[in-house]
């Protein structure tokens, strides 16, 4: 496998175009499916597609950015995070269909990307520390990456689990489709 050593420091840009694209991508793939995709699980006690959107959803409400805040507003160093919950409570949009949700998450990332521009940050910042609760010191820089990783990563969980759904549909091809054993 290789690697990009130029990613060790995120660049804005990049990172910008990444958040940007990730409601187009979840609109695209969640917007017409039934409701029996929007609610399948790959297993037990994972996450519907549905539930991935809300958690989408709760991270942009109560993590990323003011996780941000906490690295510009304590300093170069010291600030520290407070625990996060994955998910909002238990009756947290359970009446929003999929298409108010969708315009919500997009509206929502519209607001932290601005944010996220109007901080100017430069690479100096991306050193700036915090402690997280469960991972110790971490820098401004790493949670940029991870922010875009986390959106690469739940993507992948929907594409998984609606395409496991097709498992015994697509009958011989199975042997040639990897995700569908992944």
């Amino acid at each position: 496998m290789s690697r990009n050593p130029e990613i060790d420091l995120p660049n804005m840009d990049v990172v910008v175009r990444h958040l940007e694209g990730t409601p187009k991508v979840l609109r695209g793939l969640l917007l017409n499916l039934p409701d029996t995709l929007l609610h399948a699980r790959e297993i037990t006690e994972g996450w519907s597609p549905r539930e991935v959107l809300v958690h989408f959803l709760h991270n942009e409400r109560e993590n990323w950015i003011p996780r941000l805040k906490v690295f510009l507003e304590s300093g170069p160093e010291n600030g520290s995070f407070v625990p996060f919950n994955q998910m909002p409570g238990p009756d947290s949009y359970t009446q929003e269909s999929i298409a108010e949700l969708l315009d919500t998450f997009e509206q929502e990332r519209t607001a932290s990307i601005q944010t996220l521009k109007q901080s100017n940050l430069g690479a100096e910042d991306f050193n700036r520390t915090a402690t997280h609760p469960s991972l110790g010191k971490v820098r401004l820089g790493q949670m940029l990456s991870a922010w875009v990783v986390h959106d690469l990563n739940h993507i992948h969980q929907i594409v998984k689990t609606v395409a496991k759904e097709y498992r015994s549909a697509v009958g011989p091809w199975r042997e040639l489709l990897a995700l569908l054993d992944a």
